[in-house]
């Protein structure tokens, strides 16, 4: 199958996710909208995940193709009822994009834990609550109507979410792995950001931390993809 993923900067990728795409035998086109790249035609796109970035939400003004990957996100999951996974931005994007409502706050930076609410399926075979890596300054205060609220945290409430049948989104980071926030952390601002929140060293501080748990995410970015293909009716297993 195919799978379109949106992305805000080349370094927020799916990550960890990548080989277990690969592997199930699907294939994957990128575009960066940060870039100017557009949006393709819906016509052989099976799914659609949407990828974190350093950009708000409503920041419209300063990312006007923001409006455009709105639109795109609702006609996908409203009109074609496409199955979607989001991850932060992306997860912020599917609640503003389908009526429901984002605001800063809930800020978190590290290693945190969430709390799956009973019944999840998205969070089969996982511990709870389990342990996410999250950075984000902007939380969903609002779920879209007829949304469905799926694990939650101390800071930051809505930490996934459900909207209809096949739309799914977190709000925490689950295909970082060993590297990831040092890649991340090439990008100044990001570098200094760790520092305001770490002290000196930030970059090091957080990889420490995800090198902590990396196998534990590794088995949760597994268990979530096969959990997210099963709720889908995507298939996870080459013929």
């Amino acid at each position: 199958m195919h799978f379109l993923v949106l992305q805000h900067d080349r370094g927020t990728h799916p990550a960890a996710f990548t080989p277990l795409i690969e592997a199930a035998g699907h294939r994957m086109t990128t575009v960066e909208l940060d870039e100017g790249e557009t949006l393709p035609p819906f016509d052989g796109i099976d799914a659609l995940w949407v990828m974190g970035g350093a950009q708000d939400v409503f920041e419209e003004d300063e990312y006007p193709w923001l409006v455009e990957e709105k639109a795109f996100i609702r006609e996908a999951v409203v009109a074609r009822r496409l199955p979607y996974f989001g991850i932060c931005l992306g997860h912020q994007l599917l609640a503003d994009a389908l009526g429901g409502t984002c605001a800063y706050g809930g800020a978190e930076t590290g290693v945190g834990q969430v709390m799956p609410l009973e019944g999840a399926a998205l969070f089969q075979g996982m511990a709870s609550p389990f342990p996410v890596v999250q950075w984000h300054g902007v939380e969903v205060t609002e779920m879209p109507a007829g949304a469905t609220l799926l694990a939650t945290g101390e800071v930051c409430r809505v930490q996934a979410m459900r909207v209809g049948d096949r739309a799914f989104s977190v709000q925490s980071h689950p295909e970082v792995e060993r590297g990831t926030i040092t890649h991340w952390a090439e990008i100044p601002s990001a570098a200094a950001l760790l520092d305001r929140a770490f002290g000196p060293g930030g970059t090091a501080v957080f990889e420490a931390q995800v090198a902590e748990h990396a196998d534990v995410f590794a088995a949760n970015a597994r268990r979530l993809f096969e959990n997210w293909c099963r709720a889908t009716g995507i298939p996870t297993e080459t013929a």
